[in-house]
Parts: C-alpha cells; structure tokens; sequence
C-alpha cells in the first residue's frame, strides 16, 4: 500500500483547507471521484516539482460507510467533543477534508481548484481556510509549534495503520482553533512560557520538575499502561486575517485513541482541578473525526 504524502511531508509554507458535505444521493459518483484523486496528486507532483506538493483527502466518520459500504476501519468513531464550563471543543462533523500542501501559494491555489472541478455539483462546500508558515515555524502565540512531532522513520510509525486492509492509512482529526490574542498578548512572557512549559524565544522546554501541572507540554505528553508515549504526528498550520487568528490543527495517527486522551486531558479537570490552561487562550471552532486511507485503496474502491 502507498500512504497518501500528505499524512507524513515535511512542512510547508502554504496550505488550502477544505470541508465538504456531499450532497444527497450522489455518494457514488463521489466514490468514483474519489478514486481519480492519487493520479491527480501525482499529477499535481510532476508537474510543479519546485511546489513541494503534498495532498491529502479523508473522510468523514459519518460518510464512511455510505461511500465505501464493504469495509471500516476498526478505530473510525465520533469526533470526542469536550466541554468544561465556557472551554469548550465542539464536534462538527463533515463528510470530506481536504489538506493541499505547497511551497508555493499558486500551486496550493492550483489544487484547490482542481479539487472543486473534480466535485462540481456533488458537495457543498461548508469550510475552507488558508495556512502558512508563520515566523520559525511559530504558532500566532509566538511559539514554535509541533516540537515534539516524530522525526524521520518514526513519522510513519506514528501516523500510519501498520497492518490490514487499511494500511498506510491514517486516522486524521482537525480542529480550528481561534486564539483570543488581546488576552493572550496582555500576559508577561515567563507567564506565557509558564502556560506551554517551554520558552518563547529559544524554544526550550522545561524540565519536567519546573512545570506547572497546568503547562500544555505536561497535559499533553502522555503514557499508556505499558509507559509507552502516546505521540500523534501534528500537521498544523496557523491561520490569520485582519481581525482574527488561529490555528488550523490536524493530528493523524495510527490509532484515534491517542488524540482522544490528549484532547480530554486538555479540557477535563484532574482530581486536583487541573486541566490545560492554554485552552483558556484559544477556541476551538471545529472538531471532526476522519480516515485517511491509501492511495490503493481510493482508486480501487471507487473504480
């Protein structure tokens, strides 16, 4: 099998988000669809070879099985909505996700495009966001975001489905975040680096005895029972425009589960009323479950 490129490419500097919900009674002619989309990431690939092009489609939790009826991934559920008081991370499904990666903004442009013919009159369009590379890799909080991604060999290990019909596959969730920077930007910078657990400007963590138990670096870097790390690979991107910015988060994986424990030890207080206290800096607008599967298996399935 042969794993879509954009569940483990580098970093770009561009990216085009798109959600759709396909409209009734055409999930077959969008399967079918569906299946031109590696020949047209290949495409898209050869013909702009300075573009760095990597794209990705997944679908949607509650479209699976009426576009592909004959099988599921095991782990394919719900988008694990949280809600704490006013912290909140809403779920709200959608039927297809398209993320088109690019060096340059033309040719990610390019892709959008291409994309919308190829499902000319088959969806709705109900989402779409422009990304980019902000800063040193930096999210609009100043901070460099995806430090702790795996690296090299282990990008695979981490996103991708090892074994079954759905190898190379992996299970995607995104979120778009909206940052409340006048409020974050009243904070001091050690009060700032205090809520990640890691400094601003050089991007250092801290050691694990500094942390507060409310630092984002300490909710979020978890253990199974084994003592296994619970890692997902991040492909996020941050997202801005005159009057509001954020972050386009998208973690895929080899199994939901680690998303899921991640986002509830955000959001849940612990027994000692501890939770994430970056989310009292951000919103999450968003929240939707997908599975991206290989490149086999779209042109088959829909062939």
């Amino acid at each position: 099998m042969t794993a879509q490129a954009g569940i483990c490419a580098e970093p770009n500097l561009h990216a085009h988000y798109l959600m759709f919900n396909i409209l009734s009674e055409q999930y077959a002619k969008v399967t079918h669809a569906l299946a031109q989309v590696p020949a047209l990431w290949q495409e898209l690939t050869q013909t702009y070879p300075d573009a760095n092009f990597s794209g990705l489609v997944a679908i949607g939790n509650a479209a699976w099985d009426s576009l592909y009826p004959s099988a599921r991934p095991a782990e394919l559920t719900a988008f694990p909505a949280q809600k704490q008081g006013q912290r909140v991370a809403p779920e709200t499904p959608f039927d297809l996700f398209f993320q088109l990666r690019a060096d340059r903004l033309d040719i990610a442009y390019i892709a959008q495009q291409k994309v919308m013919a190829l499902l000319a009159k088959l969806v709705e369009l109900k989402d779409e966001r422009q990304g980019f590379r902000y800063l040193e890799m930096r999210d609009m909080t100043g901070f460099v975001d995806g430090t702790e991604n795996p690296q090299g060999d282990e990008r695979a290990q981490v996103a991708l489905v090892q074994e079954g019909p759905f190898a190379d596959g992996s299970y995607v969730h995104v979120q778009n975040y909206k940052h409340k920077m006048a409020r974050w930007e009243k904070l001091a910078i050690k009060a700032q680096e205090d809520i990640y657990g890691r400094t601003k400007p050089d991007n250092i963590e801290y050691a694990s005895a500094d942390k507060a138990p409310t630092a984002h670096t300490k909710r979020t870097s978890l253990k199974d029972d084994a003592g296994n790390s619970m890692e997902i690979l991040r492909q996020s991107m941050p997202w801005g425009t005159a009057n509001a910015q954020g972050l386009v988060f998208i973690s895929c994986c080899n199994t939901p589960t680690h998303f899921e424990r991640m986002l509830s030890n955000m959001f849940v207080p612990d027994e000692q009323g501890h939770f994430d206290h970056l989310t009292l800096f951000t919103q999450a607008e968003t929240g939707a479950a997908f599975f991206a599967p290989s490149q086999e298996w779209l042109s088959t399935k829909g062939a």
